[in-house]
């Protein structure tokens, strides 16, 4: 894969000449929202094809799947833009491959909320091994709280996706609330009413299994949640369901470097499937004026949970969203909104400001000024991003991805891991 990174005078038709790679391909395959004004420092994927098909009347996208060999899911990844699309043109190119050889099958888990946009769903959907559905919500009491899912699982289905059903005690806007966990941890009761109301969600609507978010993990309450996730497994398990388990691990930004709880999340890993390790971003966050998950942190994480989880168990987040934030940064008052890739190189296009890069953080970021004359630092993710993030599943052995979320469809992420990794389909 060549990343190609957008240097003064260069246009979407003077790299294409370059690559001798179609102008509209570049557009297509990288979502590029601004082939008229491309920013400096904006990053472009660039893989070769290794088979092309011209479209020919009577042609249909399954009809050519089977001419080629391949699946119609792979066809679809291969031209995600077909996804939203009823017919395909006489005289239209499609990508059959690409030259390069995958490294590896791999999962990949999205998450999405209920009111997802159904054709943004369509469009993630065939990158997808699970389909992780973030509705229920536990109450004090122990019951569950969700809006209506069926149309998700069913879309999923329909995919050969697997759909998970993701149970947290998250309030709707993604506030942490202690009274609802301590109660669940330290109550059989509601610890009963909880599994049993699980366990019948995941029959009547058909889920594959569920992943469970747990917060709040520290070394004096470890042992406790061991053992409730232990029960809770024992029961989903034999009832033919997959568990997952999601954490959130506390980083601490410290002025001599990075730092986190050594927790042993083998103490209940031995018990499910796998153990993702992400950080459950929203719409504006509190933290500190920094990438989301940097690489760097990424591997002293991984570096520690390798040394107690088998890698074949362990899934990493990636969160392909950026956050924008007013300087002078304030702790613990300073907010930061949320923007997609395309919003902010959108924005450094418009304003002629160039992207700049971080190695370690293996993000890119630009301050501007906006029309209030207020300084803003945003970081985002691009194709380098993503590309560094996918090296770690090979470099660490690592089960697969968990994207956080897909309610916009990122497309260059996408281009990235299909080109760089097979997608495991799971046997429904």
């Amino acid at each position: 894969m060549i990343i190609h990174v957008v240097q003064p005078g260069e246009t979407v038709n003077s790299i294409s000449a370059f690559y001798n790679i179609p102008a509209e391909r570049l557009i297509q395959t990288n979502g590029i929202n601004n082939p008229e004004n491309l920013a400096i420092g904006q990053a472009i994927a660039i893989i070769f094809p290794e088979t092309l098909y011209t479209v020919q009347a009577g042609d249909t996208m399954g009809s050519i799947a089977e001419k080629h060999g391949i699946s119609l899911l792979e066809l679809l990844r291969n031209n995600p833009y077909l996804s939203g699309r009823e017919y395909i043109y006489t005289g239209e190119t499609l990508v059959i491959n690409y030259q390069k050889k995958k490294i590896r099958k791999i999962t990949t888990s999205g998450y999405a909320f209920t009111h997802i946009n159904l054709n943004t769903l369509r469009e993630s959907l065939p990158f997808l091994s699970y389909l992780t559905i973030f509705n229920y919500k536990i109450s004090i009491n122990g019951e569950l709280v969700g809006d209506d899912d069926s149309k998700m699982i069913q879309m999923a289905k329909e995919y050969g996706v697997a759909p998970m059903m993701f149970v947290s005690t998250l309030t709707s806007d993604g506030k942490s609330n202690t009274e609802v966990f301590y109660s669940l941890i330290h109550n059989p009761e509601v610890q009963v009413r909880v599994i049993n109301t699980i366990l019948h969600i995941l029959h009547t609507k058909g889920y594959y299994g569920v992943n469970i978010y747990i917060e709040y993990i520290n070394l004096e309450n470890i042992d406790i949640i061991a053992d409730n996730i232990k029960k809770a497994a024992d029961i989903f398990h034999s009832e033919g369901f997959k568990v997952s388990v999601t954490v959130s691990p506390k980083v601490n930004i410290e002025s001599h470097g990075v730092s986190f709880d050594k927790i042993d999340y083998s103490k209940f890993a031995a018990y499910v499937d796998s153990v993702v390790f992400t950080s459950y971003e929203w719409g504006m966050t509190y933290s500190y004026t920094s990438s989301v998950t940097p690489v760097i942190i990424l591997k002293e994480l991984l570096n520690y949970a390798i040394s107690i989880i088998p890698p074949e168990k362990i899934i990493i987040g990636i969160i392909p969203i950026g956050y924008d934030w007013l300087l002078p940064y304030v702790p613990g008052f300073s907010i930061a909104n949320a923007v997609t890739s395309d919003s902010a190189i959108q924005l450094a296009a418009d304003s002629s400001i160039p992207i700049q890069y971080n190695e370690q953080a293996q993000a890119p970021y630009f301050f501007y000024v906006n029309f209030n004359q207020e300084f803003y630092l945003l970081w985002f993710k691009d194709a380098r991003s993503f590309n560094a993030i996918a090296d770690l599943l090979s470099e660490y052995g690592l089960k697969g991805l968990a994207i956080w979320t897909i309610m916009d469809f990122n497309t260059q992420l996408w281009f990235v891991l299909n080109t760089e990794y097979e997608i495991e389909r799971v046997q429904l």
